[in-house]
């Protein structure tokens, strides 16, 4: 904590990344007893290299990595992260201390005209910056121009509204979260459109050795969304080589059973290799499940797949 006794919060500064750290501000100072809280912007390289894509630098945690070490240092107290740009392995002396009540985990499309993605025109152009994105909708409209898109929330929004696009595909959960839902044209289906690895899910990390910091984030964690995310990151870890992945996945708490479907596919969506399993809902059946159908899709022939994708496309060095 700082001199003052309050728990600062490391955050970036784009409007999702500080409504996701002022929504557990305002959790944590709902519980009894609790602390004064700070919010810390931290500018991290996601936020400074926005003239390259991002499956073209090499590396993860572009949105992360230097709030972690902030936190390592003693600067803040706690990271917020939208947990699927958190590193599946992280940074010795951390800990993912909650999983906060995951927001619908599904991609959206919005049109400048309001079509779903099946009725835009032919050619339409459609902006994403992720790999997984681009390859499930050359997949679903090989016919579609794909456009590299950055930028937050509310600029791509401008972006397709200007003209730049015909469409873009966002994170329903941030648009929700933003009060922007009224953009959404279409709810991508998971099982033709799997979402990333824990989209919609916030992830909150204290230091491993904080335990005064950690007893005030223990209750902020949402069991079910913890063991969903547990088993889709074990699913990542297993099969990404510290490159983005074009990798679908979604766990879900169905009939008291965890269940997990997940698919890998090529960019030119001609392949896609799809596995599901179902196993018991504890931490350890989670972590086994996603490994074993981590496995599954090794077997039938993801690495490959992933390997091929990953030596075809441009890489970037980091600074």
């Amino acid at each position: 904590m700082s001199a003052r006794g309050a728990l600062r919060i490391g955050t970036r500064a784009s409007a999702l990344a500080l409504w996701q750290a002022r929504h557990v501000e305002t959790l944590i100072r709902g519980l009894p007893s609790a602390p004064p809280v700070e919010i810390v912007h931290i500018k991290t390289e996601g936020d400074v290299r926005n003239d390259v894509p991002l499956w073209a630098v090499r590396g993860r945690a572009f949105f992360t990595k230097e709030i972690d070490r902030a936190l390592l240092a003693g600067e803040v107290d706690v990271a917020v992260h939208s947990l699927k740009d958190l590193a599946t392995v992280l940074e010795d002396g951390l800990e993912l201390a909650a999983v906060l009540t995951r927001e619908d985990p599904r991609d959206a499309l919005v049109s400048r005209s309001g079509a779903r993605l099946s009725a835009l025109a032919a050619g339409a152009r459609i902006g994403t910056s992720s790999l997984r994105r681009r390859a499930f909708l050359t997949r679903l409209r090989p016919d579609a121009v794909l456009l590299e898109l950055r930028g937050n929330v509310p600029t791509r929004i401008e972006r397709v509204q200007g003209g730049d696009y015909d469409a873009i595909v966002l994170a329903a959960a941030g648009l929700r979260r933003l009060g922007l839902q009224q953009h959404i044209a279409e709810l991508l289906p998971p099982d033709e459109f799997p979402p990333a690895v824990s989209q919609g899910a916030i992830g909150v990390c204290a230091r491993a050795d904080d335990s005064e910091t950690v007893r005030w984030l223990r209750p902020l964690d949402d069991p079910a969304a913890r063991l969903a995310t547990a088993a889709e990151r074990a699913l990542l870890r297993r099969l990404e080589g510290g490159c983005q992945v074009p990798l679908g996945a979604l766990g879900t708490t169905l009939g008291g059973m965890l269940q997990l479907d997940a698919s890998v596919c090529a960019l030119d969506g001609s392949v896609k290799l799809t596995a599901r399993g179902a196993g018991k809902p504890t931490p350890e059946n989670a972590v086994a499940l996603g490994e074993r159908l981590a496995e599954e899709l090794l077997a039938k022939g993801a690495g490959e797949l992933i390997a091929h994708e990953r030596d075809s496309r441009r890489s970037v060095d980091e600074p």
